[in-house]
């Protein structure tokens, strides 16, 4: 039996598939594009392209492939996650977050298991979309984004060791721990040229971006690195004697050796780079909406990241993905639309077509203090120090998440994290719920007037009890409360279960109710539920707890009057 009143249909309309699914870049120019904006996207697309340029390469190299790999990426993968995604400014390749996997992908499948891989994530990253899941990627817990890209940090700084300090090592194992060992044990091979190189082009970016932002300060830094190197003929490594240069075109598309039993072998790269191309892409669309007041479309921006990765690997690049720090460029530049991320691509396939062989000349030591510096702005410094502080569990999470990073990978991390993260809530929500006793005033008392509010704490009547519920009432809060109302005193003719201040209650905690309500039927007390939304009566009367059993009521005022009645026809 019910006293509410049916609930009111929203009229709040969802968006459409067509809504949900179209890119950016055509809504764009539905909206109108002019000559002022092609300017402005010019513009921008240029000087992202200026920061892109080292930055693609030395990623590339820090992955364990040839530095073109990353202009590929650039410019294949960022064309198609600029076209087809789901932000206005996002701009797109290769990101220092993925240096780990990709390396250590490299050095167990090969280059051609790498491209399996990336285009295997391609596919996960469509489903993903098609199936709205862009919208579940920001409940990761905070603690576990903080811990990994932190360790992702660290990782990358160790590597870039042996071109910071010019060591001649001749072999570079992937493990953390056996890649310490044999830097401490090559450090005699330090090559002063090359730790002058490094240390004065993180000065120069530090430099830069301290006393003038508005510079490309990695440009200059690799710039005078190779000028340096090409004018004092200075004994380091470069792209040339390492790499033998950079092609001046991009490779024609082509499919990597597939087999069975190599896609089974890749499985777990695969899934590992939909997810964290998942997390990087998203977290950089709501840096730029933030930067902006813009909304991207989550779903589309996922789809837009899968062909993204299946067109980078059919012309040789690696993973592409979001990257907060040149979205962010690419907003502060005045870009107007995505089309400056597709000009940020078109300027590096121009870079590759005129001064691929002035790319000889960069020093690796030059990039190597490029992502020196990325590893430092990368790390998570403040936010780690800050969850260690205010948060026992929190900080539990976060450096067994860290630790796992650097010492086990990267799956095992998000995995392990993201299970504590979930249970460290869990475990939280459960002690916000709470379940109080109170026994409302009888009628006619003082308390007991017309039009004044019922307060539980004048209760006196012995015959009718209130338990208040708060607090998410869900699977962890369930035995907690069965427990309290299952304590019922024989002397309590009625009893009623005030829902107001329950946001959500799920399947156990319904099932509870039910069996609750029951067990007073069967000793003839009689239940009543107040203040219950129209989705919690609809979970408790689908568990059990109905019209034979159980009699709602709108407020906490109707259900003590109707129990009242009750009792005096008892």
């Amino acid at each position: 039996m019910s006293l509410t009143s049916p609930p009111t249909k929203s009229l709040a309309r969802a968006p459409s598939a067509a809504e949900l699914f179209t890119p950016k870049l055509i809504t764009v120019l539905r909206e109108g594009y002019g000559l002022s904006d092609l300017r402005a996207d010019l513009f921008a697309g240029l000087t992202v392209a200026i920061v892109a340029l080292p930055l693609s390469m030395a990623i590339a190299i820090a992955s364990g492939v040839t530095p073109e790999r990353g202009l590929f990426t650039a410019a294949i993968g960022g064309f198609l996650i600029s076209a087809l995604g789901g932000s206005r400014f996002q701009i797109g390749g290769p990101a220092a977050a993925f240096t780990v996997l990709v390396a250590s992908t490299v050095a167990r499948h090969g280059l051609d298991g790498l491209l399996l891989a990336t285009i295997m994530a391609g596919l996960l990253l469509l489903a993903m979309g098609a199936f709205r899941l862009g919208s579940y990627i920001k409940f990761i817990p905070y603690p576990v984004t903080v811990g990994f890209i932190s360790g992702i940090a660290v990782i990358l700084f160790i590597g870039q060791i042996r071109d910071l300090l010019g060591l001649t090592i001749p072999e570079d194992p992937a493990e953390i721990a056996g890649k310490l060992q044999v830097l401490a044990a090559s450090l005699p091979t330090i090559n002063p040229a090359a730790v002058g190189i490094s240390a004065a082009s993180i000065l120069v970016i530090v430099a830069f971006r301290r006393w003038a932002p508005q510079v490309p300060g990695i440009l200059v830094a690799v710039v005078l690195g190779a000028v340096a190197v090409w004018l004092l003929g200075l004994p380091v490594e470069t792209i040339g004697t390492r790499f033998g240069g950079i092609p001046s075109t991009l490779p024609a598309p082509s499919l990597p050796d597939i087999s069975l039993a190599k896609i089974q072998a890749v499985i777990p790269d695969a899934v590992a780079f939909a997810l964290l191309g998942a997390i990087e892409s998203l977290l950089s669309a709501m840096v730029a909406d933030g930067m902006t007041g813009r909304r991207h479309r989550s779903n589309m921006e996922l789809v837009g990241q899968g062909i993204a990765n299946i067109g980078s690997a059919l012309f040789g690049g690696i993973t592409a993905t979001g990257t907060v720090a040149r979205t962010a460029t690419n907003v502060r530049s005045g870009a107007h639309s995505p089309l400056a991320g597709m000009f940020h691509s078109a300027f590096i396939v121009l870079f590759m077509l005129v001064a691929a062989p002035l790319a000889s000349y960069i020093p690796l030591a030059s990039l190597a203090g490029v992502l020196a510096v990325v590893a430092w702005n990368m790390a998570e410094k403040h936010a780690f120090v800050t969850l260690v502080r205010t948060s026992v569990g929190d900080a539990v999470v976060l450096i067994l998440t860290f630790g796992l990073t650097v010492l086990v990978g990267l799956t095992e991390a998000i995995v392990v994290g993201f299970a504590l993260g979930t249970l460290l809530f869990l475990h939280r929500m459960a002690q916000s719920a709470d379940v109080e006793m109170h026994v409302p005033p009888v009628p006619g008392d003082s308390a007991d007037v017309p039009g004044r509010p019922y307060d539980a704490a004048t209760a006196t009547d012995p015959d009718v009890a209130v338990y208040r519920i708060t607090g998410a009432f869900f699977f962890g809060a369930a035995a907690m409360v069965g427990a309290v109302l299952d304590r019922i005193a024989d002397r309590h003719k009625a009893f009623i279960i005030d829902f107001s201040a329950v946001p959500f209650i799920d399947s156990t905690a319904a099932n509870t109710i039910a069996a609750v309500a029951h067990k007073a039927a069967r000793h003839g007390v009689l239940t009543f539920a107040s203040g219950a939304t129209p989705a919690t009566q609809r979970m408790l009367e689908r568990h059990g707890a109905g019209a034979q059993t159980m009699t709602f009521a709108p407020t906490l005022e109707d259900a003590v009057a109707a129990a009242h009645v009750a009792v005096r026809r008892g």
